[in-house]
């Protein structure tokens, strides 16, 4: 009984310092991964090795690939491009201008999924807020919350689809039909609800009309044979993505061959890509990864499952309700990723136990829905909110903790609470 009392410890203490940020995050986590397994708290191979209790290659790789492939296509000057478009297009309007870029970013989350889109986005909001002269953390903000909402509309929209389609059989079309609908709804009254949520951000922030009219976009394009050969990879990159699962292939392996291949076709000098890729966000997720391990091998999150699983009976409705908030709270705060690794194996008992496979198929939903929206939960719970800090971080444009959380919780309850009806609406 005190291994599961000290991973507990170890973890809510490492939370408390990176919510705080009393000490480097990086460090941090870091350091809770050690002691995790020097205490024994998790085999050291496990963390290395094991699939569902160690860190997750596939989401490392795929972080790294994508941010080869920014890096390449940074150096075209089409982020400068659409920067200046969008800049000329929301015609000197804050409001106008952010609803832009989250409307831009949620619908191409389903295509993509919503880790690369903010790796593609934030470096042109980035630009953009630097040539109008405004902050871009209130930006940087909304465009991550739209991404993961957006993401939650497809199978490859959101890391935690990928492994719930995985587990329980679900193709592409299926998430189409059940997900989209619910995350279109959201996203739409989130959109309406955006001046509300950022009135404090954006009041002063007011744009030169004249200056921003007098940028010229077409000059921002620096070399139009790169961008040219740039964009074909990108087009079989996101190809790729799209059909791994007819394929076979995971969107790891795909983001690797992209980042070589993109390597390759261009011929750019390898040693200007790499300082663009955020090494200190991977380690940050390798060490998170390991932390969460911890309490996998000594059963916390399992014990935390198996009372969802036992505690409902034949209330199904109660069941589905208790996986989607569930999964909602828990998830905000244990990285999304490895919870949704770690519940999918309870969810699948409790679906095989239901009635009717229409009833089963609910509680995945629920599951789905409550594990994508608790990515906006706070600033660790999904890897597009760590991605996108930690390229603010380094662009000069810092966002704490609790600047992103304050947000987020606020549109994570109202997400999750239209996700509730939906979910009663249409299945029970």
């Amino acid at each position: 009984m005190l291994a599961p009392v000290l991973a507990l410890a170890i973890f809510i203490v490492a939370f408390w310092f990176i919510a705080t940020e009393r000490a480097n995050k990086v460090k941090t986590v870091l350091f809770a991964a050690a002691l995790m397994t020097v205490l024994g708290l998790i085999p050291g191979a496990d963390i290395f090795y094991s699939e569902h209790e160690g860190i997750d290659w596939n989401v490392i790789f795929l972080l790294l690939g994508m941010m080869v492939i920014v890096g390449v296509i940074k150096q075209t000057g089409v982020f400068d491009f659409l920067a200046i478009w969008a800049a000329k297009r929301s015609r000197g309007k804050p409001l106008r201008l952010m609803v832009m870029l989250m409307i831009i970013t949620a619908i191409a989350s389903p295509l993509l999924d919503n880790v690369t889109i903010i790796l593609l986005v934030a470096p042109v909001t980035l630009v953009i807020c630097d040539r109008l002269r405004i902050p871009a953390q209130p930006y940087l903000i909304a465009e991550v919350l739209a991404s993961n909402i957006g993401g939650a509309a497809t199978l490859i929209g959101d890391p935690p689809n990928i492994i719930i389609g995985s587990r329980a059989g679900l193709t592409f079309n299926d998430f189409l039909v059940h997900m989209a609908p619910a995350v279109a709804v959201i996203f739409a009254l989130f959109v309406a609800f955006t001046g509300a949520l950022f009135r404090t951000d954006l009041r002063g922030n007011d744009i030169d009309l004249g200056e921003v009219l007098a940028l010229q976009e077409r000059r921002a394009i620096t070399d139009t044979g790169l961008l040219i050969r740039a964009m074909a990879v990108l087009a079989l990159v996101i190809t790729g993505f799209a059909l791994h699962s007819v394929l076979h292939v995971a969107p790891s392996i795909v983001a690797l061959v992209g980042a070589g291949a993109m390597l390759l076709v261009t011929n750019v000098d390898v040693a200007e890509v790499l300082p663009e890729v955020e090494w200190s966000t991977l380690v940050f997720f390798m060490g998170l990864f390991a932390m969460v391990a911890g309490l996998v091998h000594t059963g916390v999150i399992g014990a935390l499952g198996s009372v969802a699983e036992s505690a409902f009976g034949d209330n199904w409705f109660a069941a589905a309700t208790a996986l989607l908030f569930g999964s909602s709270i828990v998830g905000a705060f244990v990285d999304n990723i490895p919870y949704t690794a770690t519940m999918t194996p309870v969810v699948e008992s409790m679906a095989a136990q239901a009635p009717d496979a229409e009833t089963g198929q609910a509680l995945w939903w629920a599951f789905a829905l409550g594990a994508c929206f608790s990515g906006n939960g706070t600033a660790i719970a999904a890897s597009a909110n760590v991605v996108a800090i930690g390229i603010a971080q380094r662009a000069g444009h810092p966002i704490s903790f609790w600047r992103f959380t304050r947000y987020g919780i606020v549109v994570t309850l109202l997400s999750t609470a239209l996700a509730w009806v939906y979910v009663w609406l249409r299945y029970f």
